[in-house]
């Protein structure tokens, strides 16, 4: 028999999981899930208006910025320095939207000229900032 002897003579662990127990609670889950399902899709049917719009794309200005290899400081092509360059980011900060800053550095130049652009561009308050690179041949 497969629940034990009647003879006390042998006591042997029994290997047999009882699952009464899981399948239990497995049907008290479901039923808890089945309860609750309902009452967490409570969505609200609204009728928004329509509305018919053109949509009003600004052109966001840009502003090519290059490092070359000296350390020479560009905007848009004009040789500037470093104090005229935060003079124009101040101005350029106040502008509603704000433009994007393409930096052009030459892979020679010094991390620190690249880092004071950077910091004096982002303490102007210029967020917009992206570095320009030619692909690999």
């Amino acid at each position: 028999m497969a629940f034990g002897q009647f003879e006390k003579t042998a006591q042997a662990p029994m290997a047999e999981i009882n699952m009464v127990p899981l399948i239990d609670v497995m049907l008290v889950l479901l039923v808890i899930f089945i309860v609750t399902a309902p009452l967490l899709t409570h969505a609200v049917k609204l009728d928004l208006p329509k509305a018919s719009a053109s949509i009003n794309e600004s052109k966001v200005d840009k502003i090519e910025f290059a490092i070359d290899a000296e350390g020479t400081l560009y905007w848009n092509g004009e040789s500037i320095d470093r104090e005229e360059a935060k003079r124009r980011f101040d101005v350029e900060s106040r502008r509603e939207p704000q433009p994007e800053i393409h930096m052009r550095v030459d892979e020679s130049v010094a991390y620190k000229f690249v880092a004071q652009t950077m910091a004096d561009a982002s303490s102007a308050g210029l967020t917009r900032i992206g570095f320009i690179s030619s692909p690999e041949e």
